[in-house]
Order: structure tokens, then sequence, then C-alpha cells
């Protein structure tokens, strides 16, 4: 699309600019080419310095762009974002190059893997699995049966991942109508799984809106696992059954999360650190330590509460 047809399909001002638009990204990451949005104030500081072509965001915001960057007026810019995002979604398959599989791999013959795709050595592929178009997988991977693996995904080496997991589905973005009705916003980016990842029966790692999710070398996931869009887990970090990271996450390396703990979205969990089981996290973790409960607190002040509760309780 050009950014004269995205001005009128938005219903911006018009503009006579036919610069051909490829994509949309974040203002830190956008390149020429790309259209990028401003709908949290906290990312201010990111339009100064941005690379896109232009940018969807408030008009009282446009004096913040460089010189030169195409201003797209709007007084909701997710939803102004969620209705474009439609339109630079990738199809399902997307390639008519057959795909490329390593030698001594094994798929079994109920199987999907589509154009575009390319396998590495040594892998096994099992029954009901899905691989999608323009997916890398390396070598010495195990995919357990009714493994779902979306498009564009990337899977490094010694990667094991059990039944029923999904891997690139889309992650939960809707833009929200004053009269309550969900818009959604189409998610473009991928996942990429670093090596000598494990990953359990019946979990979820989203795709990225923009960009991608990661997964780094070492982690391990244990069953029923949610991992949202954005998400970033630090290397040989652990995460038990019902643990679940909101969007935009980042765990800092050896992060233990105990079961059914979880995360608010845009958070930061420094190295090292230890949830335990059912803890609730609402503000990024600066300072390594044990954590328990919810509100959260340190464990061994968790600890202490219930020692006092429990004697309240006995008089």
């Amino acid at each position: 699309m050009t950014l004269q047809e995205i001005a009128l399909y938005l219903g911006s001002e018009e503009i006579t600019n036919t610069i051909e638009i490829t994509g949309m990204n974040t203002l830190k990451n956008a390149v020429e080419g790309e259209i990028s949005f401003l709908s949290d104030s906290k990312y201010e500081k990111e339009l100064s310095q941005t690379k896109a072509s232009a940018v969807i965001l408030p008009a009282s915001k446009a004096y913040l762009l460089p010189e030169g960057v195409v201003v797209l007026n709007s007084d909701e810019p997710y939803m102004s974002v969620a209705h474009l995002s439609k339109y630079f979604a990738k199809p399902i398959q997307s390639s008519e190059i057959a795909p490329l599989i390593g030698e001594g791999t094994h798929i079994y013959p109920s199987a999907h893997i589509e154009n575009g795709a390319k396998i590495g050595t040594n892998c096994t592929i099992m029954s009901g699995v899905y691989v999608g178009s323009e997916t890398v997988i390396g070598d010495d991977v195990i995919l357990y049966p009714n493994v779902t693996i979306y498009r564009d995904c990337i899977i490094g080496n010694r990667v094991m991942i059990h039944a029923g997991t999904a891997i690139g589905s889309d992650g939960f973005g809707y833009a929200h109508t004053k009269m309550g009705e969900h818009v959604k916003l189409y998610q473009n980016g991928n996942v990429i799984i670093e090596d000598d990842v494990e990953i359990g029966a019946n979990s979820t790692v989203d795709c990225a809106v923009f960009g991608s999710t990661i997964i780094k070398q070492g982690v391990k996931i244990d069953n029923l696992v949610q991992i949202g869009h954005n998400c970033i887990v630090g290397e040989h970090s652990i995460l038990v059954s019902q643990s679940g990271l909101a969007g935009s996450t980042t765990l800092g390396r050896n992060v233990v999360m105990g079961g059914q703990s979880a995360t608010a979205g845009h958070l930061s969990i420094a190295p090292f650190t230890t949830l335990a089981a059912r803890s609730g996290v609402t503000k990024s973790i600066v300072n390594k330590g044990v954590y328990s409960g919810f509100p959260l607190m340190e464990h061994k002040l968790w600890l202490k509460m219930q020692a006092k509760l429990a004697k309240m309780l006995e008089s």
C-alpha cells in the first residue's frame, strides 16, 4: 500500500506522498519503507530517533518526529493500527518452493510440512505435526505428535517439543471500540527458539506483534505454560506447569517460575530470580531473590506473614 492509500483508508488528512509501505513495526525497530505508531506516552522518547517513513499518532505529538517523517494524525492510534494490520498480515502459504529436508530426518506420514520450510538433519517429526511456511528447524530436533509450528518460526538445534504444543500462534491483541467491540490486531512477527530448549505438552508460545518472541538457549518449559507475544525468556530459565507471561515481559537468565505463577505485561525480571508457586508479579523485579505471594514480597517475609496469620486463627 502507498502512504496515500493508507491515509485515505484511515480517514486521516489527505496526503500526496505515494511512497510504498512494505510493513509495520515499532518506533524503535522501524526502517525506511515501514509505518509505525504511538499509542502510549512512555514511548514518546523513541519518536525523535525513529527511522520509520510514517507514524500514526495524535497531532499534538507530531512535533517530536524527525524531519521528513510523514505524520498520519489519529485520535485513536492503536485502533488505526489494528484496522491497518490486516493488510500486512502474511498469508498462511506464501512459497512454491518444496520443503527442504535434511539427511537422516524421519517424518511420519501424517505430518504436514508447508512449502518453503527447512528442516535440518537427524530430526524426528511425528504424527499430526504441522510445520508452517518459511519455518526453519535445526538439527536433532524432536517434534512429538500434534505439535504445531506456525509460519516464519525459527527452531534451533537439539530442541524437543512435546505433544500438542503450539509455537507461533497469534498473541492476544485487540483494540476496543467505544461500544465495547474488539478489533483484531494481526500479529505479524514470529517466534525464535534457540538451542537445547525443551517445551512440555500443551504449552503455547505466541508470535510477536512485530519482531520476535524469543526463548533463549537451554530454557526448560513444563506442560501447560503460556508465553505471550514479544516476551523474551532468558537463558536456562525454568517455567513450571501453568505459569504464564503476559506480553512483552522479559526474563533474565536462570529465572525460575513456580507452578501457576504469572507476570503482568511489559515487565522485566532480574536474572537468577525465583518466583514461588502462585506468585503474582505486577511490577518489574530489579534485584534477584526468592519471591512469593500476591501482592508479591520476599519469600522470607511471606513465610513470616503466614505464620502470624496461623497464630491469629488459633487465638
